[in-house]
């Protein structure tokens, strides 16, 4: 994927870059036991949930309910945004 920093999102600049996760895993399935493939980390509360490859999708179902527009990616070594609003990816 390419390096998209599109002026067409302005959800970037509203979010705090310095968040930490509340976890080290996914938040709900931690409680239900599940397992997860990637974790994604709400760059405006610090939720931490599991990605769309994973069985529950907890990560867009926590977007679906606050509407918190932007994620990172909550795994070793990689450092990508995405804006679920504007569908855009930043690397």
């Amino acid at each position: 994927m390419s390096n998209n920093v599109s002026t067409s999102c302005t959800h970037l600049a509203q979010v705090n870059q310095n968040i930490e996760g509340k976890t080290r895993g996914c938040e709900e399935c931690e409680k239900s036991g599940s397992d997860w493939v990637h974790l994604r980390l709400c760059l405006t509360c610090g939720h931490v949930g599991c990605c769309d490859s994973s069985v529950n999708k907890h990560g867009t179902k926590h977007f679906n309910s606050t509407r918190h527009p932007m994620i990172k990616s909550y795994e070793p070594g990689e450092n990508w945004k995405w804006c679920y609003v504007d569908e855009v990816f930043f690397q």
